[in-house]
């Protein structure tokens, strides 16, 4: 089964590219909480943490469009480097101002520009894998693979700048976060030969590639839900293993959900399909919104763990599917911009959904705040069916992903695997431009 990760690892480039995106995306399970430790250590205000922390966020999610784009014009390599360095910089001031107790808005100032400059790395680094896969089948393992590569960031990084930040000094985890942040995505921004070329802005606007609207608003919502359903689930599993007076086993808990979406996303790319992306979204959109309704009804700590980690096998494979949709979809000169719609639409709904279950904990308790994840299931389920797949790049088979340079409309790829090209077809090379 690990054959197919073993081949798209032995490209050239990627296994690099791939490790060095998992370093740089660190910051993302790391930053937040890490504020938060870090602001409630010397203000002893957990209010005035949370919204130095909302702020990072707020503005992480009105420019990480803007910044995709650029990086679609302009390279990674000349844009990685730069947003990186400031976001080190504000981090750095952002500490400072912390620790040295200077006014309010210096803090949020600096919380603002943190969250502005950070870069959408796992966007990068998807838009790495589209260009230097050219066969669909490879392309749907790699974007899987991401998937457990996000997964084990939001596993690791919370533990590791809680640790760093109680044991040894609150500045350290945020240290951990700025060391990892620039360090990994300066090593990315420097791996030119895996890099998808630029694609300069052109002057006439009928000659720009057009957005597939239908499709990446309506997975902009799926992600948003997504964001939703994830922000709800963390705040309620806290509550309810505190009611359950064991509120150490939160972290465990949502280890056990983690990794039952990490072993998912590991089948996912190592199998073949036979359902369209399409469908296994709104498959994936369903199975999150059913498995998520039976934890309202549970009141033990073992069958909450056990629920959570059949719940977490509907995650990974709707985010896979989230993705290769708009991989599919989204013209090659405007993918990471594409792809930062949907990262945008999961940070922005991550807040609300936390918001939203908090409410429900203080009316009804803990487990029945479930159902707001279950509603943010129900919601991604119903964006899931609206979506229309139009302006399509390529066809969309039933392995993922496909321009259609690498099988023709209506021909599945494990039908051409493997054998020349198909008259009127042409393979994509990674040194090759995207057409």
């Amino acid at each position: 089964m690990l054959a197919i990760y073993r081949r798209i690892l032995g490209e050239p480039g990627t296994a690099l590219f791939s490790a060095t995106g998992l370093v740089a995306r660190l910051p993302i399970s790391m930053v937040g909480l890490g504020i938060v430790l870090l602001v409630e250590a010397r203000t002893d205000s957990y209010g005035l943490a949370g919204l130095v922390s909302g702020v990072t966020l707020a503005s992480n999610a009105a420019l990480a469009v803007p910044q995709a784009r650029w990086t679609d014009r302009l390279g990674q390599s000349r844009v990685l480097p730069v947003a990186i360095t400031i976001w080190g910089a504000a981090l750095a001031g952002l500490m400072w101002s912390v620790e040295q107790s200077l006014p309010l808005a210096a803090t949020f100032a600096f919380a603002a520009v943190t969250g502005a400059a950070l870069p959408a790395v796992g966007s990068c680094v998807r838009a790495r894998w589209s260009y230097a896969l050219a066969d669909n089948n490879q392309r749907q393992t790699a974007f899987a693979l991401e998937a457990v590569a996000d997964e084990t960031v939001f596993m690791t990084g919370p533990i590791v700048v809680t640790l760093l930040a109680t044991a040894a000094h609150p500045l350290a985890g945020l240290t951990a976060a700025l060391v990892a942040g620039v360090v990994g995505t300066l090593a990315l921004s420097a791996q030119r030969s895996t890099e998808p070329p630029p694609h300069p802005r052109v002057v006439e606007r009928d000659a720009r590639p057009r957005m597939p609207w239908a499709t990446i608003l309506p997975l902009s919502i799926v992600s948003l839900a997504l964001g939703a359903l994830f922000g709800a689930a963390e705040v309620t599993t806290v509550a309810f293993s505190d009611e359950q007076g064991a509120t150490a086993y939160a972290g465990p808990l949502l280890a056990v959900w983690a990794a039952g979406s990490l072993i998912a996303g590991v089948l996912t790319g190592a199998l073949t399909w036979r359902r369209t992306v399409l469908q296994r979204l709104r498959i994936g959109a369903a199975a999150m919104t059913l498995t998520m309704l039976p934890l309202a009804l549970i009141d033990s700590l073992w069958a909450m763990a056990a629920a959570l980690f059949v719940a977490g096998f509907a995650i990974a494979p709707t985010l896979i599917a989230t993705i290769s949709l708009a991989e599919a979809c989204v013209p090659p000169a405007r993918l990471t911009e594409g792809l930062a719609f949907l990262q945008t639409g999961m940070v922005a709904g991550v807040a609300p959904g936390a918001a939203f279950a908090g409410l429900v904990v203080d009316a009804r308790g803990a487990s029945t705040a479930y159902l707001v994840s279950a509603a943010g299931g129900a919601i991604a389920l119903v964006a899931a069916l609206l979506t229309r797949v139009t302006g399509v790049v390529g066809a969309v088979p039933n392995h993922g992903a496909v321009h259609e340079q690498h099988s023709p409309a209506g021909v599945r790829s494990d039908e051409t695997q493997g054998q020349a090209p198909i008259p009127g077809t042409t393979r994509r090379t990674r040194r090759q431009t995207p057409p």
